[in-house]
């Protein structure tokens, strides 16, 4: 039965539809970031088709009129076309092949990357996908242990792996407090990553759209009687609540 209640795992290891192989650990990582996205229908991109069971899972994990398009290099993966799950041959190297792509195909909600695992591949992918990702969306790069290895172009402290790219993103998601604009300033990431979480092997993105930089926020009452620097800093800060209590 398609978007059962079973959780990820469950449905995983009951799974006996076309090859799946993931770590142990991925399957609760799976299950604690896709979770809130079963109760819609939604459009999903996978990089690294392999022999499709990863898709069929998704399949039956999410809601039933949801889409699932995979990507892979290697043609025989056709074969695996059925049921609104959609495969395309192609490079995931290629910035050309995502344009068109991405023309044809619109935003995703979810996408994850489980293609080549070469970093540069992931980090190109990543630039060509984020704009292509739904506010609210997120976004999953797996594999990730083979940033620390020379033959996916990776390495303990290698600028050009996947890892280190996406330390970087985290100066960008607070860049909105830099004091140092010269060398430090807002991009197109600080306004839209929401999040970036960790697990072993697995970076997950989530995105959300937001124009201007948070703001402070106050409610209650004086535990003691404040400074004039307090009563004066906290101004702002009880209007804000204001503003947002009318909002909600």
């Amino acid at each position: 039965m398609e978007n059962n209640k079973l959780n990820y795992k469950h449905l995983y290891l009951q799974h006996d539809g076309r090859i799946c192989h993931k770590w142990s650990s991925y399957l609760d990582v799976y299950e604690r970031t896709f979770s809130t996205y079963r109760d819609r229908p939604l459009k999903l991109l996978e990089v690294g088709v392999y022999h499709g069971g990863s898709l069929q899972l998704w399949k039956k994990y999410f809601q039933p009129n949801s889409q699932f398009i995979g990507v892979d290099l290697d043609p025989r993966c056709l074969e695996y076309v059925e049921e609104r799950i959609t495969i395309e041959t192609g490079d995931q190297s290629s910035p050309d092949f995502w344009v068109n792509f991405f023309q044809r195909h619109g935003k995703f909600d979810i996408i994850i990357d489980d293609g080549s695992h070469d970093n540069r591949h992931q980090t190109l992918t990543f630039m060509m996908a984020w704009p292509n990702l739904k506010d609210g969306g997120v976004y999953l790069v797996e594999d990730l242990h083979c940033a620390y290895w020379a033959e996916y172009g990776g390495g303990y402290k290698n600028k050009m792996s996947f890892i280190e790219f996406s330390k970087d993103r985290i100066d960008d998601m607070n860049a909105f407090h830099s004091r140092d604009a010269n060398s430090f300033r807002e991009n197109q990431f600080t306004h839209q990553i929401e999040s970036i979480s960790y697990y072993d092997s697995i970076a997950v993105f989530t995105k959300k759209e937001q124009i201007t930089a948070p703001f402070p926020v106050a409610r209650g009452s004086w535990s003691r009687t404040p400074s004039e620097a307090e009563a004066t800093g906290f101004q702002d800060a009880f209007m804000n609540a204001k503003k947002l209590a009318i909002q909600v």
